[in-house]
């Protein structure tokens, strides 16, 4: 027993997910700030144009006041937190996943699902763990997955609350935009003594409305929205992994739980796969020719 015991704790863990930089955002925003700044450039402006700090204070200081009200602190902290996901991807593995379980389902199968109990800790992802921990413990199908769509529905809750502060940030920061301008002529129009200074005072006064426009439409409802995707996929994964392990309960073959798992990889993947067998099986003619 101590045998076994030291052998599992030596095992490396796998690891289904990981984590990397999302190109596409990084890029998106800058491509979309160059193309503002440039055009602006372009047309004979200046950086300094639109550089205003007390615009600035007036769009983000009243967007923020404004979702505060209408949003928990867990919500807001959730959304801060959620800002990594924004740009930085943290995916499952599928195709490893699908390996993962099939040797889980293949041990399994021939020496009965207590016998998984020994990989529990090795397991690449905290939701398979659980599902195989409550395989293990010999709970019902029916129950398990009830309990699994539970924990699913919840995160997809949880993460949501964080998207739906962004999206809500979109919507008030071109309003508090126009209050910022609206401002912003009030003082113009205590001038109109110096006809000269008033136009600079217009220009000036509309930066704010720039601001909330180009914060709404660059920073927070692509935010939201990429959260949203990134929660999709999230919740695909994890009806992979429970599929995967309610198969193994239901003692279904391991090549069947493959053909089932599989539907859930992307369509790129699966070419890859057929390309790599037909690859294989050409290469064993010539080998055995050899």
């Amino acid at each position: 027993m101590a045998d076994k015991q030291e052998a599992a704790a030596a095992a490396p863990k796998s690891k289904l997910k990981s984590s990397k930089p999302d190109i596409a955002s990084f890029a998106g925003l800058l491509i979309a700030l160059g193309g503002i700044i440039g055009g602006l450039m372009w047309e004979g402006g200046k950086i300094s144009d639109i550089v205003q700090i007390s615009a600035a204070i007036i769009v983000l200081g009243g967007t923020l006041g404004a979702v505060m009200v209408t949003s928990s602190l867990s919500a807001l902290l959730g959304a801060v937190g959620g800002l990594k996901g924004v740009f930085f991807e943290e995916k499952l593995d599928p195709a490893a996943a699908v390996d993962e379980i099939i040797a889980y389902a293949t041990k399994a199968r021939k020496s009965s699902i207590v016998s998984l109990e020994e990989d529990l800790e090795k397991a690449g992802d905290k939701f398979l763990q659980k599902a195989l921990s409550l395989a293990v413990d010999g709970t019902d199908l029916q129950e398990l997955r009830k309990m699994m769509e539970l924990e699913i529905a919840q995160s997809e809750h949880h993460r949501e609350s964080a998207a739906k502060v962004f999206e809500g940030a979109g919507g008030y920061a071109p309003t508090i935009g126009i209050i910022g301008a609206v401002l912003g002529l009030i003082q113009v129009m205590k001038h109109l003594e110096n006809i000269e200074e008033v136009g600079k005072g217009i220009a000036v006064a509309f930066v704010a409305t720039v601001y909330g426009v180009a914060v709404s439409n660059l920073v927070f409802l692509p935010a939201a929205n990429k959260l949203k995707a990134r929660i999709r996929q999230d919740a695909q994964d994890k009806e992979l992994l429970l599929e995967g392990v309610c198969s193994i309960v239901e003692g279904m073959n391991p090549k069947l739980i493959r053909v089932k798992l599989e539907a859930f990889l992307q369509h790129a993947e699966k070419p890859k796969k057929k390309a790599d067998a037909e690859a294989s099986s050409a290469a064993a003619p010539a080998e055995a020719k050899g």
